[in-house]
């Protein structure tokens, strides 16, 4: 039994279905062919350029559209309509002509490393390819492109600026300011400067804007640091590595540190900072917490250094990181 797709408009019973949009235009009469640029105009562009992936792709496999019916155990009619931007597929339904396809959904749906022939081909390089390989590639872009690369490794220079990077309440204001101290480097909260290119709080920034325009306040603020101080410690909001590019910026220019803790350590550091809104549903938001970290420790991995602020004392914590920056800065003791 052939798969259904939910479409908005379907096609006159009885016309034919044709295989090529030019065979169809050079035959319909003018008429026909007002009405049709009508309906287009009404029609969703991603469902139009949906449509014409399906095409494209079809036309690449030399596949008519009887065949990749078959293969893909969807009827023509809903294949006609979702070729010419009709069609609002299920994504069962698109993961099934994607497999008649011999391609990805990405591809299917337009992902903007599938939009060309090279992209398609460095995919299928590194497909595979596990996550110490991807780093190296990713640094050898970084070199190539001018975006910073092995970050002091090679011939490049380790700078003198100090990212931490972490979860709320893992001690990066704290440490980071004792650290600063020590080195005799400025301090920078980058969440005190993103307020300052604001010129509202965090939270208002969030519900008045949108996390989109947060991100871009969080990309200007990090670009400001790196200009003006060649030498900083700076404390880094828990969710910048969310944004893949303002992270790779952070990774080429700073030395990075995480700042890990235990969960029930993060909920009680930020409890005592005042804030005591996540310890009025404790279990969740300890549950919460735990799946946010999770989903960020892949990338705060990505620093050069690590340190576990829930192993010791507050003092014990600040020699160890004290001795492991400045042993990576090549700095006395």
């Amino acid at each position: 039994m052939s798969s259904t797709i939910l479409h908005d408009t379907v096609l006159t019973r009885g016309s034919p279905l044709q295989e090529s949009p030019a065979t169809e235009t050079s035959t319909m009469p003018a008429a026909a062919a007002e009405s049709n640029a009508a309906d287009s105009a009404h029609k969703h562009p991603f469902l139009v350029g949906l449509g014409e992936r399906v095409r494209s792709l079809r036309a690449r496999r030399g596949m008519t559209r009887k065949g990749l019916s078959a293969a893909a155990d969807v009827s023509e009619r809903h294949l006609a309509n979702l070729e010419y931007g009709l069609g609002n597929a299920s994504v069962l339904v698109l993961l099934q002509v994607a497999q008649a396809l011999k391609c990805t959904l990405a591809e299917l749906l337009g992902d903007v490393t599938t939009r060309s022939p090279e992209w398609l081909m460095i995919r299928e390089m590194l497909e595979n390819s596990d996550e110490a390989t991807l780093r190296r590639v990713r640094e050898a872009i970084g070199e190539l492109l001018g975006t910073g690369g092995a970050h002091g490794r090679g011939g490049s220079q380790r700078s003198a600026r100090v990212a931490l990077v972490g979860l709320r309440g893992a001690g990066k204001s704290t440490l980071g300011g004792m650290l600063a101290e020590d080195l005799g480097f400025p301090f920078v909260e980058l969440s005190r400067e993103i307020e300052k290119f604001a010129g509202c709080s965090i939270n208002e920034i969030q519900n008045l804007y949108g996390q989109n325009a947060y991100r871009r306040y969080e990309r200007r603020a990090l670009e400001e640091a790196i200009q003006i101080y060649p030498e900083a410690v700076i404390a880094t909001p828990g969710g910048l590595v969310s944004d893949p590019a303002t992270f790779n910026l952070l990774l080429a220019h700073c030395t990075t540190v995480w700042l890990q803790a235990d969960p029930e350590d993060h909920l009680k550091r930020v409890a005592a900072q005042g804030d005591l809104r996540p310890m009025a549903g404790n279990r969740e938001a300890l549950d919460d917490l735990k799946g946010i970290l999770a989903g960020r420790s892949a990338f705060y991995a990505k620093a050069e250094l690590r340190l576990d602020t829930s192993a010791g004392s507050l003092e014990t914590t600040f020699a160890t990181l004290r001795k492991a920056v400045r042993d990576l800065l090549s700095m006395p003791a």
